[in-house]
C-alpha cells in the first residue's frame, strides 16, 4: 500500500499507540553556523510577592532555540547589571559577546511592570528598549514578546515566539484509546485540550484570525468536520456527508473551507460557503483528489490527486476551471503547504521508501528536499515563513521537529509521548 493511500486510511479507520503527554522540549539538532553571540542578564526582580515568571529565562530558551543566536550560560556572566550605567561593556567584549539584554521586573499590587533594554556591546549603544504592563497571567507572552522585538531586530525578520501551535496527540490505557486536538504556545508550554475523543481526531487548521480551528473528528464512528472557537469553546459542525469528509483548508478571508468530500463516489475538492452553508465542487475525477491549501491571495488551491498513478500535486483555480499539474521531480508529492508570501510550497516528497520535507520555488518549480528522515510528513509553514514545523517518526515514536527553508537549523520538539502528529503553526 502506497504511503498516499496509507494517510487516506487513517481518515477512515482508527489507530492506536501507547502514550502519555507532558509538555515539551526542544532541541537544537542543527544550528546556523554565524549564530550571533547574545547575553541575556537574569532580569532584575523586585516586589514582596515575588515574580511567578523568570521572563529573562524565557527570552534566552527563546532566542537560544531560534537557531540564529548562540546565547551566554549564566556562569559565565562577569556580572548581572540591570541598569545602562552598571554595564562594563569591555567586560562582556572580552567574552565576545555582540549584544546584550538586561531587564527589570517590579510587581505592583499583583501586576507587572516589564522593562527592557538591547545594547550593541562593541558600540556600547543602546539599540532598543521598551516598557510593558502585564499581569501575572500574560507574563510568560510577554517574555514572548520580548523575544520577537528582539529577534526582529536583530535580523529583519519577524519573530514566532508568540505563536501557538495545533497539534494531534494519542494515547492508550488499557484497551481505551484516547486523540486529543490540543494547542500550546510555540515553545510547548500552555497546553490545552481543545478536543478529545476514544475516536481518531485529525487535520487541525487554524482560522486565518488564529481565533477558530477546524478538523475532523470520528466522535461518532464516522467522519464529520468541526469548527471550533478556542475562546468559548462553543463548536460548529459544518459537514457530516457519507463517506470521507476531510482535509479543511480555510480561505485567507475566512469565509470558506475548502475540504475532500466523497459523497459522490471518489474524493473530490469542494469549497464550502461558511455563510451560506452551500458547496461548489471543485474538481471531478475518478481518482483520490484531497489535501486542499489556499495560496495566500485566495486566488488558487493546491491539492494532491493520484489521477496521473503517483500522487502529485496539482493547481486549481479557487473559481474552478483547468487543473494543472505542479509537481514532476520523484514518484509522490502531497500534502502542500503555502508560505506566507505565495512564492514557495513545503510539501511531502517521497522517492522509494523515503518520505521527507521539500520546498518548491513556485516561479521556477525547482524542488530542495530539506529533511532527512525515513517519514516526514504534514509541513505547515511558520507565519515568518522562516520555518516549517512537521511531524516525523523514529520507531513506534511520533514526534515534531521545525527546519528552515535552506535546511540549515533544524530542531526537534519532544515530548514524552510515543503518538504526537499533525503539526499546524497559528497566523
Amino acid at each position: 500500500m502506497s504511503f498516499f493511500r496509507k494517510i487516506l486510511l487513517i481518515s477512515l479507520v482508527s489507530f492506536y499507540a501507547p502514550s502519555s503527554y507532558a509538555e515539551m522540549t526542544i532541541e537544537i539538532t542543527e544550528g546556523i553556523e554565524s549564530a550571533l553571540p547574545i547575553s541575556v542578564v537574569p532580569f532584575a526582580m523586585q516586589g514582596a510577592s515575588g515574580v511567578p515568571v523568570d521572563v529573562s529565562f524565557v527570552v534566552d530558551a527563546d532566542l537560544g532555540r531560534s537557531g540564529y543566536f548562540k546565547t551566554l550560560d549564566k556562569q559565565s556572566m562577569p556580572a548581572r547589571p540591570s541598569t545602562a550605567e552598571a554595564i562594563q561593556f569591555k567586560d562582556w567584549q572580552a567574552l565576545g559577546q555582540n549584544y546584550m539584554v538586561i531587564g527589570q521586573v517590579i510587581e505592583d499590587h499583583g501586576q507587572y511592570n516589564v522593562q527592557f533594554q538591547l545594547f550593541d556591546v562593541y558600540k556600547g549603544q543602546q539599540i532598543m528598549g521598551y516598557r510593558m504592563a502585564s499581569s501575572a497571567g500574560e507574563l510568560r507572552r510577554t517574555a514572548h514578546h520580548i523575544s520577537d522585538l528582539i529577534f526582529e531586530k536583530l535580523t529583519g525578520k519577524k519573530g514566532v515566539f508568540s505563536g501557538r501551535i495545533a497539534y494531534i496527540t494519542s494515547s492508550r490505557q488499557g484497551r481505551q484509546s484516547n486523540h486529543k486536538l490540543q494547542i500550546s504556545d510555540a515553545d510547548g508550554f500552555n497546553a490545552q485540550t481543545i478536543a478529545s475523543s476514544v475516536e481518531p481526531l485529525m487535520s487541525p487548521a487554524w482560522s486565518p484570525d488564529g481565533r477558530k480551528i477546524a478538523y475532523v473528528s470520528f466522535e461518532k464512528k464516522s467522519a464529520a468536520i468541526y469548527i471550533q472557537t478556542l475562546a468559548t469553546g462553543e463548536r460548529v459542525r459544518v459537514a457530516e456527508f457519507p463517506g470521507i469528509n476531510g482535509a479543511p483548508s480555510w480561505s485567507p478571508d475566512g469565509g470558506k473551507l475548502a475540504l475532500t468530500l466523497s459523497k459522490d463516489g471518489s474524493p473530490d475538492i469542494y469549497i464550502l460557503n461558511l455563510v451560506a452553508r452551500s458547496l461548489t465542487k471543485l474538481t471531478n475525477n475518478s481518482a483520490i483528489d484531497t489535501e486542499p491549501t489556499w495560496s495566500p491571495d485566495g486566488s488558487s488551491i493546491v491539492f494532491t490527486s493520484d489521477r496521473g498513478g503517483k500522487p502529485q500535486l496539482y493547481i486549481v483555480s479557487s473559481q474552478g476551471g483547468d487543473e494543472k499539474r505542479l509537481t514532476f521531480s520523484g514518484n509522490y508529492n502531497a500534502r502542500a503547504s503555502f508560505s506566507p508570501d505565495g512564492r514557495s510550497i513545503a510539501m511531502v516528497h517521497g522517492n522509494g521508501s523515503d518520505y521527507r520535507i521539500a520546498v518548491m520555488d513556485m516561479a521556477t518549480k525547482a524542488v530542495n528536499v530539506i529533511t532527512d528522515g525515513r517519514s516526514d510528513e504534514s509541513p505547515s509553514f511558520a507565519p515568518n515563513g522562516s520555518m516549517i514545523l512537521y511531524a516525523s517518526r523514529k520507531g513506534n515514536a511520533g514526534y515534531l521537529s521545525a527546519v528552515s527553508l535552506d535546511g540549515k537549523m533544524q530542531q526537534k520538539l519532544v515530548f514524552d509521548s510515543n503518538e504526537i502528529r499533525e503539526p499546524a503553526w497559528s497566523p
